[in-house]
């Protein structure tokens, strides 16, 4: 059994860890919220313009437009949404996860990336893959014109040729313990398709301006909206996870300075029957020489 000065070490360093894992579930319960709030805002738009955008390209199919070329493919891209820092559970390796599973039937070779946050980069630039760009996730608020150059980035590598179909992977936020890596197709953007047996109603459109040029505006933005919506999402889950782990260990730290306690009383309490029993036996051993 460890000495009461050794347990006593080991109380004080969990201890010390406690009051840091509890800091950072605070701060990331801070940001959460306000995190949590912007996600929640841009659903609706991008909700409602990929229903339009998808109901546009559906009643226009005769309309082409480089972000609507569907072809046959041969490379393919992806753009990862991962967190900048650990300390969040098993965050980064379920979107790692989800990546995977998205590229795995595809060589190395015909797969080119576009990852934002610093543990996916760290993760995929250690398997030799192509990352074409790479940016930080903000840690509070998502900034939209560094959603524009993600953007600008994504739409060329499609329009160019270099990827025939390009996904978005990023974490949706559900709740606060809950936290869904999903991959969606962003590019090309495709019109819907009717279940089996559900009668499919086109809706028709009157184009003002004239539908190139509407499709022209629109689906850039439709791109950045994606993105953004994306990128709000990732900023809450990281949050939701980091808070939930954080809670975690603080709840295991206390648990553990419990058994350390019981542990150095009951150290204690063996130390002093021991120093009782000698002051006894050396009690009976001077009574025996008189």
């Amino acid at each position: 059994m460890a000495g009461i000065r050794e347990i006593r070490r080991r109380i004080r360093v969990v201890k010390n860890i406690q009051q840091i894992t509890n800091a950072m579930k605070m701060v990331a319960a801070a940001r959460l919220k306000r995190a949590q709030d912007r996600a929640m805002a841009a659903r609706p738009y991008a909700d409602k313009m990929m229903q339009v955008l998808e109901g546009l390209s559906a009643s226009a199919a005769d309309i082409a437009h480089p972000l609507l070329e569907v072809r046959e493919p041969h490379n393919i891209g992806v753009l990862l949404m991962s967190a900048d820092r650990g300390l969040c559970g098993s965050y980064n390796t379920n979107l790692i996860r989800k990546t995977s599973e998205v590229i795995r039937p595809w060589p190395k070779e015909s797969v080119k990336l576009v990852i934002v946050g610093r543990k996916g980069l760290q993760f995929f630039r250690r398997q030799g893959l192509d990352i074409v760009e790479s940016y930080p996730l903000p840690a509070t608020e998502a900034n939209f014109a560094e959603v524009q150059r993600i953007g600008s980035v994504v739409q060329e590598l499609f329009t160019s040729g270099q990827v025939d179909e390009l996904y978005l992977v990023y974490s949706q936020f559900v709740s606060t313990i809950v936290q869904r890596p999903v991959a969606v197709q962003l590019l090309p953007i495709v019109p819907p398709k009717p279940a089996e047996g559900e009668v499919f109603q086109i809706e028709e459109y009157i184009y003002e301006p004239k539908a190139e040029a509407l499709f022209g505006r629109l689906l850039p933005r439709y791109i950045n909206t994606q993105i953004y919506r994306a990128m709000t999402e990732a900023i809450a889950s990281e949050h939701g996870a980091r808070m939930t782990s954080m809670s975690s260990a603080t709840d295991n730290a206390a648990e553990m300075i419990g058994t350390l306690t019981l542990s150095m009383n009951r150290a204690r309490q063996a130390a002093i029957t021991k120093e009782i029993s000698e002051i006894v036996g050396g009690a009976n051993a001077l009574q025996g020489k008189e």
